[in-house]
């Protein structure tokens, strides 16, 4: 075990392990030891040693401890712990697995009260628990915020531009596209990246508008996959152009693939997207497969009175290949005349997928996933639903977003932007660019605004996810002077 992980296990284990000792029998402290090695050298009636308080005496039961263990600080090491266990309820589901050995133990005689089946479920939680924070990403300070979200993600804007006019990503009157010159260079979006994944980002995904139409798309690939740390290199794209491109693209060290394919009716498709090219976006998914592309992540925005009807022809495409088929919420963006009325919530639509495939099942998820995953029994492929309107997943956030201008966005929805384009180009050195990014991810707020309050706050359109800019000085307290004042806030008041 390096000793990384050795710190972080024994990080966590110093202060979890005291709280949960005095709820569990020998035979329970025992096991919760063997979990991980290292986790912890204090034994039963052994002194504890940390500068920490001293464990409360035993409580009526060990799901009052998970209380304890979710409130307590943990520390830098072992940050985001809250945010997971609450995604898992292992609070709730801790108390009904302790609520035979309530009613049949003895106060005074808890610890051999608890039935062998409650400890080992107690135990499963617990060690559920350390899996999650194990595979918790390390990132620097820079990098998390203040609700101990790791934001190991980066979405990089490569071009405004689309070849598709999709209705609900672009006003009908189209949209001002920022001239050339304000847009970032090869050699900026490199030098970004390449800050970034120093500084602990594992995963970067290239989008537009279409990111297929830079010209030179394959040359960034294969600079960006070169990065030593980044694991994933992923795109999202219409898949217009893709067919003919992503040989060269997966041979530049792509290795995710999301495609966006709204409709499988052609006529449909032409009517949304405002562009013909529904056979070549079906060429681009076959291709995916055939490169091994494993899965091919299609994106698909629900809307009522559209294509809410064609829900269960979209399941149908992971019954014999690795598709996941993502349904997305319709979300509210500047132009896109979002209404209530169009959003098909994630539970209408997996009430009515149930009713032709009862065999739908949930997967487990990852922690920072935005997607409720679920798969029909005996089909290859997956379904998702992405619900970021009616079941927010802000708590597991670990995303981070640069615009094809350079402005650095830490929320999709929030319209606060930075534009780490002028402070590149007014001289700005690295460590201040650290200082910049870290004081905007630390500004990051819980979670976004609801749904309709969404709808009344101005932000950019989809296809450059801010038109307006005022000036707004930086405010920090270890912010160079030579810089303050360089920069911009984007604001939408």
């Amino acid at each position: 075990m390096s000793s990384i992980k050795q710190q972080h296990w024994g990080a966590f284990g110093r202060k979890v392990y005291p709280l949960l000792l005095p709820s569990l029998p020998t035979s329970g402290s025992t096991a919760l030891r063997s979990l991980v090695p290292g986790l912890c050298t204090v034994g039963r009636g052994q002194p504890y040693q940390e500068n920490l308080p001293a464990p409360a005496a035993a409580e009526p039961n060990i799901g009052a401890k998970f209380q304890i263990v979710h409130n307590y600080k943990l520390g830098d090491s072992c940050r985001g712990f809250s945010a997971c266990a609450s995604e898992e309820s292992i609070i709730e589901t801790s108390e009904e697995s302790c609520a035979t050995g309530r009613a049949a133990g003895d106060e005074d005689d808890r610890n051999s009260s608890h039935s062998s089946a409650s400890v080992s479920q107690t135990l499963l939680q617990v060690e559920s628990s350390l899996h999650r924070i194990s595979a918790e990403p390390t990132v620097s300070d820079m990098l998390v915020d203040t609700h101990g979200r790791r934001h190991n993600y980066l979405r990089i804007s490569l071009t405004e531009r689309c070849n598709l006019r999709c209705k609900y990503c672009m006003p009908a009157e189209g949209v001002e596209l920022t001239p050339g010159g304000q847009l970032l260079g090869d050699k900026e979006v490199m030098r970004l990246a390449r800050l970034f994944v120093a500084e602990g980002v594992d995963k970067i995904r290239l989008t537009g508008g279409e990111p297929t139409i830079r010209s030179n798309i394959e040359d960034i690939c294969l600079e960006l996959s070169s990065l030593p740390g980044l694991k994933y290199l992923a795109m999202t794209t219409n898949g217009l152009v893709l067919a003919r491109k992503l040989p060269r693209l997966r041979a530049a060290g792509l290795n995710q693939l999301n495609i966006s394919l709204d409709s499988l009716v052609p006529a449909k498709f032409e009517l949304l997207t405002r562009r013909r090219g529904h056979a070549k976006v079906l060429q681009a998914i076959n291709t995916a497969l055939e490169l091994g592309f494993n899965p091919v992540k299609v994106n698909v925005v629900v809307m009522r009175g559209f294509n809410d009807d064609e829900l269960v022809d979209f399941v149908e495409l992971t019954r014999s290949k690795p598709i996941n088929v993502r349904f997305i919420e319709f979300m509210p963006f500047d132009g896109n005349v979002w209404s209530s009325k169009k959003l098909v919530s994630y539970f209408e639509m997996l009430s009515s997928l149930r009713e032709k495939y009862p065999s739908l099942s949930r997967l487990k998820d990852h922690p920072t996933d935005t997607a409720k995953n679920f798969q029909v029994d005996g089909f290859e492929g997956t379904v998702s639903f992405i619900t970021s309107m009616t079941h927010s997943f802000c708590s597991g956030c670990n995303r981070l977003r640069l615009m094809a201008d350079g402005n650095f966005k830490v929320c999709l929805f929030g319209p606060a932007e930075v534009s780490l384009r002028d402070a590149m180009r007014s001289g700005v050195d690295d460590e201040g660019l650290k200082q910049i990014i870290g004081d905007a991810v630390k500004r990051k707020k819980a979670a976004h605004a609801g749904m309709f309050d969404l709808a009344k706050t101005q932000n950019r359109p989809m296809i450059h996810i801010g038109v307006r800019v005022s000036s707004v000085i930086l405010k920090s307290s270890v912010m160079n002077p030579d810089i303050t004042g360089l920069l911009m806030e984007k604001t939408t008041g």
